[in-house]
């Protein structure tokens, strides 16, 4: 019994200290471009179809088998045999990895965050992970390793900085397919005005004037990064007090996971002033992961990617993800009296606050 329980501990151990090459394996097939050579060819692709597509040595086509074998286990790829030969297919998750997904009516890329979250300036700080948690200089383990904090290194590095947005570009536009949900109506009756706060190209706001065209959208960003297709309020600073007309709602959508506890209630109170002399009924409307969710407990994957967001956001702005309890400190603190959290935006919720 000793004997089996000290192999099941080892092959855990195992297990977890080689799935850097479950990422990486996946890294090197959409660098190589092989979801789009799939999807170009419009059926299942054999091995050697695949060599000749990718124009490698025939001497490679064993390690690429070996990979492509990695990956089906991992549900990236289908394998079916045709007349003895082995051929891949694409899977819902290998099609969200075209460089142009025409699967959806909506265009929707994950590509930009596979490719910023395995870049090497955000892998650096895993390397140095225990020399952060001894040091007392450092904000975070993304700014000693790389000598500046995130958002400098994001305006020092172009191609850094384009992965970073194209990435920002793709959650809103998946958040956007949501909201325009039925589940969704009952969050905007009522509202006729809005301001997105931190809205960026103000994707999430068009699809909710899109939904919704009883609602005014307003989107407060930084000048350089918001659209001119909507009503833009320039100079976005969040640690202000909003500069805008009263408005029935603010939303914020994945904006206050990167602030601290201290930063996040001024930002709250800032959105509450904006609203207070609003008609009855005006909220602030937040998009956000919480934490141990009842529903997402029943998942183990959920957890551990929720888990595993939590401590990246630890490595990179040295911030964290919330509970529910956590999120209720910091509402009360701001001044909210009341808040309600649907579930049902997959690895995030939908809050509701109420003066």
């Amino acid at each position: 019994m000793e004997d089996e329980l000290f192999l099941e501990a080892q092959a855990h151990i195992w297990n977890h200290t080689l799935k850097y090459i479950n990422s990486m394996s996946l890294k090197c097939v959409v660098e190589l471009g092989i979801p789009d050579i799939i999807h170009n060819h419009g059926q299942p692709m054999s091995l050697s179809q695949l060599v000749e597509a990718l124009h490698i040595h025939p001497s490679k086509s064993q390690p690429l088998a070996r990979l492509m074998r990695l990956l089906v286990h991992s549900g990236f790829f289908s394998q079916t045999q045709q007349q003895l030969v082995t051929k891949y297919g694409l899977t819902p998750s290998s099609r969200l990895l075209l460089r142009r997904n025409t699967t959806t009516t909506t265009t929707i890329e994950t590509l930009p965050f596979l490719v910023l979250i395995l870049h090497q300036a955000m892998m650096a700080p895993w390397e140095s992970m225990s020399s952060w948690l001894r040091s007392e200089e450092y904000g975070s383990a993304f700014e000693m390793v790389n000598g500046k904090s995130v958002w400098k290194y994001i305006g020092d590095e172009p191609d850094f900085g384009s992965l970073f947005y194209q990435t920002l570009v793709y959650d809103s536009q998946l958040i956007g397919k949501l909201v325009k949900r039925p589940e969704c109506r009952e969050v905007f009756d009522g509202v006729k005005s809005m301001v997105d706060v931190g809205g960026g190209e103000g994707i999430v706001a068009k699809a909710i004037e899109e939904a919704f065209p009883h609602i005014n959208c307003i989107v407060l960003d930084l000048p350089y990064q918001t659209t001119k297709d909507l009503n833009v309020i320039g100079g976005g600073n969040l640690f202000e007090p909003i500069q805008i007309p009263p408005t029935d709602a603010v939303l914020l959508v994945s904006v206050l996971h990167k602030y601290n506890d201290e930063e996040i209630i001024r930002i709250l109170k800032n959105c509450k002033d904006a609203i207070t002399n609003s008609n009855e009924g005006g909220k602030v409307i937040i998009i956000e992961a919480v934490l141990e969710k009842e529903k997402q407990m029943e998942h183990k994957e959920s957890i551990e990617t929720e888990l595993c967001g939590d401590v990246l956001m630890m490595a990179t702005f040295n911030t964290t993800k919330r509970n529910e309890k956590e999120w209720k400190t910091l509402f009360l603190a701001a001044g909210f009296s009341h808040h309600k959290i649907t579930s049902f935006l997959g690895l995030r919720s939908l809050i509701q606050l109420y003066p």
